[in-house]
């Protein structure tokens, strides 16, 4: 994944923390999120435990990226992005687009938020400074 500048213009940058429930009988991770939207309509989001990054995603237009630097895993493509990968929707609906069904994302009142797929017990949720 090619590297993002957040200092350049137009980035809006949060930071908080987010639970991933991932499906079956795996263990929880909690860690530090990082999102930026850019005026453009570019999305960026991290997932990591200190320096560990679990998580990389990119949303954009018409493109999206995401990556698993622990796994080695990459994947890219065009048009909207995979139903199967959670942490591209979470981008989208942190970016206050629409997530894809069966996800459901909600806004709370206090200011946290939840990304689930019922069916399979998987869930992000979290919550960034303002």
């Amino acid at each position: 994944m090619s590297p993002v500048n957040l200092a350049e213009p137009g980035w809006r940058v949060r930071e908080g923390q987010a639970v991933w429930r991932m499906p079956g009988k795996r263990p929880e991770l909690a860690g530090d999120l990082t999102l930026a939207v850019n005026d453009d309509g570019r999305g960026f989001l991290e997932f990591a435990k200190g320096p560990f990054p679990f998580v990389r995603a990119r949303c954009g237009p018409s493109r999206w990226e995401i990556e698993f630097p622990s796994q080695k895993l990459f994947f890219a493509g065009g048009g909207a992005p995979p139903r199967r990968l959670a942490w591209l929707q979470v981008c989208r609906g942190l970016a206050g687009k629409d997530v894809r069904s069966p996800w459901r994302f909600e806004h709370r009142a206090d200011g946290s938020w939840r990304l689930d797929r019922p069916h399979s017990q998987e869930s992000v949720e979290g919550y960034l400074q303002p």
